[in-house]
């Protein structure tokens, strides 16, 4: 061989090595075309469906452990709006007394059930005298009627965390009367929704 030849030949070898070290060709590689159904006679173009926007998983209402809904009014309502009409009915009480009679243990009784639709609910039970007595010894009365009606709830499965007191005594009556009627009414144990 010459050195032509030889030249030539080495020249081409380099050549083609080089050829072979390319990188491949950057961007996406081109789909297959899909063969076509056999007997159809004609070629069919896939086509492209337009993309429906997913919609939002609805979440189910929340509740609470109770088996209350969000859509409970009691649950969804302003916490004054549910005191001023409250499902916690007041207890009441004879004259210079902190004891329960039946009507009012029975009372209690229906509210420690509203109480345990809605376990979240911390109240406040207000204890209240009628106008005759001191201030001081109505206020200790307040307290002991507060008291008497928490003492009872928790007797019925009511957590005591849940349950607050506090005594007004005669400063803040229901009835502003003065006589026997608008004694009678402001002598009363009131329930308040503080929290819930």
């Amino acid at each position: 061989m010459t050195r032509l030849q030889t030249l030539s030949l080495t020249l081409v070898t380099i050549a083609a090595l080089t050829a072979c070290k390319r990188n491949p060709p950057e961007g996406p590689m081109p789909m297959p075309t899909p063969p076509s159904t056999p007997g159809a006679g004609t070629t069919t173009t896939p086509t492209t469906t337009a993309r429906v926007p997913e919609q939002p998983p609805v979440p189910p209402p929340i509740t609470d452990p109770g088996g209350i809904t969000s859509s409970d009014p009691l649950m969804t309502s302003d916490i004054d709006v549910i005191n001023k009409n409250s499902p916690l009915k007041p207890v009441f009480f004879a004259y210079d007394s902190d004891s329960l009679d039946d009507v009012g243990r029975k009372t209690i009784a229906d509210n420690a059930e509203v109480l345990k639709k809605y376990p979240t609910w911390v109240i406040t039970i207000e204890g209240h005298c009628d106008e005759r007595g001191t201030a001081e010894y109505n206020v200790a009365l307040g307290d002991r009627r507060a008291l008497a009606v928490k003492n009872y709830l928790v007797t019925l499965g009511i957590p005591a965390e849940r349950v607050k007191t506090v005594s007004y005594g005669n400063e803040f009556p229901f009835n502003p009367g003065h006589d026997e009627q608008a004694w009678k009414d402001n002598r009363r144990a009131h329930f308040m929704l503080t929290s819930r």
